[in-house]
């Protein structure tokens, strides 16, 4: 596209302000026209930007002919309904994870695409980041057939937002796993191809959601975020295995007995096994930068690849759209994607819920002796 992207920004919570807001008031490639939130705050916000941006209180003053992309950051029940209005008006839609909270909702955001004409296009950034994009390159120069993927993101502290929506299911549509998980998994996707997962079970625990020393401090500039707990876990562990045979072991922990926040992604092929230590997302409790090893035949080397600041990952996801808005092919590719996501959580839930009934059994007979 060659005149710069009229974009709005939907939805003014932490991660519509401090992701979205911030990179698109600056890129080149887009011009802020429009912030939808129902808060006094949005004509705060619209007008720290410039003159000329609309403060909305609803998306239904947003129209294709006063905006090129909506980029949606509302709170997750609300994704896929905000998402189908817009679409179904014809308006592009950028949507953040979780992209859905189930499959009905990635089938309505299906329909919702085919009747408005409008492209969807997922928000999840870890496939973006440098390191990621260069253990994918080392896997398929160097690793032959992949047979085996250990992921996980295990936080020190970091349960976002306790006793808020983030903790309560209905609102969230789970934990650890539908928040660092979704990175996780696609993270994953593209090593291992558009496959789906014939066999998903995983369990869950919730040892630290109310505990207040283990919140998100950094969302809210030092201070603890307030006791609260909540329905959801803290911890998802699963085992999946593809249809072409590829295990994956997944670890999402938004909380731990660790004392820094970290990353691995571990590859195991017939050829060799690369392996990535960093950290996704913004905590500063981060295990230093990123290193990325290849192994073969009982030799270890590290496998350079260009430093970057945090956060560049959504920089560089942005520095896409504009592309991706002008390709007929694209439209369909984020829900079929979402599909096999949500469709994978949703069985890994599925088979942790005997888990979840012991937790709670054991908690009541503890508590009458």
């Amino acid at each position: 596209m060659s005149s710069p992207v009229r974009v709005a920004v939907v939805g003014l919570g932490w991660a519509g302000r401090e992701i979205w807001l911030s990179r698109l008031a600056t890129h080149p490639a887009y011009r802020v026209v429009a912030v939808v939130d129902p808060s006094p705050a949005a004509q705060e916000v619209a007008s720290g930007i410039g003159p000329d941006v609309l403060a909305l209180a609803d998306v239904d003053g947003l129209a294709p002919d006063l905006v090129d992309l909506a980029v949606v950051a509302v709170p997750n029940h609300l994704h896929s309904a905000v998402a189908c209005r817009l679409l179904r008006r014809g308006i592009p839609v950028f949507l953040e994870k979780p992209v859905c909270l189930n499959s009905a909702e990635a089938d309505e955001l299906a329909a919702a695409e085919r009747e408005g004409g409008a492209l969807l296009l997922a928000g999840s950034a870890a496939r973006h980041r440098a390191d990621v994009c260069a253990l994918r390159e080392t896997t398929d120069r160097e690793l032959g057939r992949i047979r085996h993927i250990d992921i996980a993101w295990v936080r020190a502290r970091g349960v976002p937002d306790a006793g808020g929506w983030f903790t309560q299911s209905s609102l969230s549509g789970g934990g650890a796993l539908v928040d660092l998980g979704w990175h996780l998994l696609d993270t994953v996707a593209p090593l291992v191809g558009p496959v789906a997962y014939e066999q998903a079970v995983g369990t869950v625990s919730g040892d630290f959601i109310e505990a207040a020393t283990h919140g998100t401090a950094w969302r809210h500039g030092g201070a603890l975020p307030r006791p609260g707990g909540g329905d959801v876990e803290d911890t998802a562990r699963a085992f999946l295995v593809t249809e072409s045979g590829v295990s994956v072991s997944l670890r999402a922990s938004w909380a731990s007995h660790e004392a820094l926040d970290s990353t691995v992604v571990r590859v195991e092929g017939s050829e060799g096994t690369a392996s990535l230590r960093c950290t996704f997302g913004f905590s500063p409790n981060r295990a230093g930068g990123s290193e990325l090893t290849l192994t073969r035949t009982g030799r270890t080397t590290a496998v350079a690849f260009d430093e970057e600041p945090i956060g560049a990952e959504y920089d560089r996801q942005l520095d896409a759209i504009p592309a991706q808005l002008a390709d007929p092919s694209a439209r369909g590719r984020a829900v079929e994607e979402t599909r096999r996501t949500i469709a994978v959580i949703e069985r890994v839930y599925g088979s942790a819920r005997p888990a979840r009934a012991l937790d709670r059994e054991r908690t009541v007979v503890g508590a009458g002796v």
